[in-house]
C-alpha cells in the first residue's frame, strides 16, 4: 500500500511493545512518526509542530486520551484523529466522533486496516493555504506565476474572470510582489459610483468646479501616488470618461475637474472586469483603443468549478479566518457537499457560506446542512403527519373508487363507521368526481 510521503504522525501510546511495533511499521510505510508515551510529552510535541495525523491510545499513565483531545482541540487545528483502545465502548466511540475525532479502532489492531484508515484520512486532510495565495490547483498556480513575473513591469494589467473569482486578490498579490509594495493600493469600483460623480472621484476637482464643490478634492488617481490604481469593473466605465482614462494611460497626466494644471500620474494601472469587452466594443459601449491599452498583460482567472483542488483548502482558510470560537473542521458530509457544489459565486460565495456556517454551526464540526441549509431543508422528507395524511388520502380514495363511491360500503371495508369516514372526507376535501365544480 502506498503511503503519503513524509506525512508526520504524532502517536500517543504508552505500551512499549505496541508503540514500538507501530512506529516501526509506520516508518517502513514512509511516515515520519513522533512516538510519545504520555500526555505531557504529546503537549510538548504539539507546541513544536502540528502533525498531519494524531493517533492516540485512550488509557494513558497520566490521564485519558479523550480528555487530552478535548483539552488540545485548538492546538490540533482539525488534524485527523484516530483513537485506539483494548476496550470497545460504543457510547464512548460515538462521543469521541461527535467531539471531533475521525475514527475509533479496537485492539488488537489489524495493521492493514489501520494503514488504510490513515491513508484515507490523510488524503482528505484540508491544509490551509500558505505560500499559495489564491489556491493550489495547477490552473491558479499558473495565474500566480504570471502575476509574479509581471510584478516588476510597468505595463497595465487586465484581469478577466467571473464575479467572485478573486480579481482583487490577484491585483493585491501583484502589488505586494512588485517594487511598489510600500506605496498605496487604491481601488475603485466603476460600477458602484454614479456616472455623474465618477470623473470627480477618479481625477478630483477644484473648489467651485460645480455646485456643492466647496473645497478641493483629491481623486483616486492622485492618491495612488507611486503605487497601484485598481479599476474594478472597468467595463462599466461611462463612454464619456473613457477618453480621459486613455489619456491617463498614454500621456501619464490628468487634470482635476474645473482645473487647468496638468498633474503627473505615477501609479500603475490594474483593471478588472467580468464583462466581454470585445462584445462591448462591437456594441459601441467601450473604446477599442482603450481596450488594447488596458490589455497589455491580460490574465484570466478560472472559475472555482474548474479548480476542484482549491475548494477544500480555500474553505479551510476561510474557516481559519473566521476566528472566534468557530468550529475548526468540516465533517465528511460537508466536504462532499463543498466538492459537489458548482459555486456560481466562486470564492466569494464559498467564503460567505463558510463564514455563515462557522457562526451558526451547533457542533464541533461544520456539516452539509450548516453550509447549505435551504438545499437540505428542501431535500428533507415530509413530516410524519404529512406522510400519514397522504397515505390516508390514497387509501380512502382507493376504497371509495372500488365501492363505486358507496360510503357505507367503503366504511365497512375500511373498518370505520360512516360518520368517521364522512368526517375524514370533509377534512381531506375528498368528493365524488361528479360533485366537483
Amino acid at each position: 500500500m502506498s503511503a503519503k510521503p513524509r506525512a508526520r504522525i504524532l502517536m500517543l501510546e504508552d505500551d512499549a511493545v505496541m508503540g514500538g511495533s507501530l512506529a516501526h511499521r509506520l516508518g517502513i510505510e514512509g511516515y515520519n512518526v513522533d512516538w510519545v508515551r504520555n500526555m505531557a510529552d504529546a503537549s510538548v510535541c504539539l507546541t513544536r509542530a502540528v502533525p498531519d495525523l494524531f493517533l492516540s491510545d485512550l488509557w494513558l499513565p497520566d490521564g485519558s486520551g479523550e480528555s487530552f483531545f478535548e483539552r488540545m482541540h485548538t492546538e490540533l487545528r482539525g488534524v485527523p484523529t484516530v483513537f485506539m483502545t483494548a476496550y470497545a465502548d460504543i457510547e464512548q466511540a460515538v462521543r469521541l466522533v461527535r467531539g471531533g475525532a475521525d475514527d475509533f479502532l479496537t485492539k488488537p489492531l489489524q495493521i492493514a486496516e489501520l494503514l488504510e484508515r490513515i491513508e484515507t484520512l490523510l488524503a482528505r486532510r484540508i491544509v490551509p493555504l500558505a505560500d499559495a495565495v489564491m489556491g493550489r490547483s495547477p490552473a491558479i498556480r499558473a495565474v500566480e506565476a504570471t502575476l509574479r513575473r509581471a510584478a516588476g513591469a510597468e505595463s497595465p494589467v487586465l484581469l478577466l474572470g467571473e464575479t467572485g473569482v478573486g480579481k482583487e486578490v490577484a491585483a493585491r498579490l501583484l502589488h505586494a510582489a512588485s517594487p511598489r509594495a510600500a506605496a498605496p493600493f487604491i481601488a475603485i469600483n466603476c460600477a458602484a459610483i454614479p456616472a455623474e460623480l465618477l470623473e470627480s472621484e477618479v481625477f478630483g476637482h477644484e473648489r467651485g468646479a460645480f455646485t456643492g464643490a466647496g473645497a478641493r478634492h483629491i481623486g483616486y488617481a492622485e492618491r495612488a501616488r507611486e503605487g497601484v490604481f485598481f479599476l474594478d469593473e472597468v467595463g462599466e466605465l461611462p463612454l464619456a470618461l473613457q477618453p480621459k482614462l486613455l489619456r491617463l494611460l498614454e500621456a501619464r497626466v490628468f487634470q482635476r475637474v474645473g482645473g487647468h494644471e496638468q498633474l503627473p500620474f505615477r501609479a500603475r494601472i490594474i483593471a478588472a472586469t467580468n464583462a466581454d469587452l470585445l462584445a462591448r466594443v462591437r456594441q459601441g459601449l467601450f473604446r477599442e483603443d482603450l481596450l488594447y491599452r488596458l490589455d497589455v498583460i491580460g490574465v484570466e482567472i478560472p472559475p472555482l468549478r474548474r479548480r476542484g483542488e482549491d475548494i477544500l483548502p480555500l474553505a479551510m482558510t476561510f474557516l481559519e479566518l473566521s476566528g472566534g470560537g468557530a468550529p475548526r473542521r468540516f465533517d465528511p458530509g460537508a466536504e462532499d457537499a463543498l466538492l459537489a457544489h458548482d459555486w456560481p459565486g466562486n470564492a466569494r460565495e464559498l467564503r460567505n457560506r463558510v463564514e455563515r456556517a462557522s457562526i451558526l454551526a451547533d457542533g464541533p464540526a461544520i456539516t452539509a446542512s450548516d453550509l447549505f441549509p435551504k438545499r437540505i431543508a428542501e431535500a428533507l422528507p415530509p413530516t410524519l403527519a404529512a406522510s400519514m395524511e397522504a397515505a390516508e388520502r390514497i387509501t380512502i380514495s382507493a376504497a371509495l373508487q372500488s365501492a363505486g363511491w358507496d360510503v357505507a360500503l367503503a366504511a365497512e371495508r375500511l373498518g370505520v363507521g360512516r360518520s368517521t369516514l364522512f368526517d375524514k372526507l370533509r377534512r381531506l376535501g375528498l368528493r365524488r368526481p361528479s360533485d366537483k365544480g
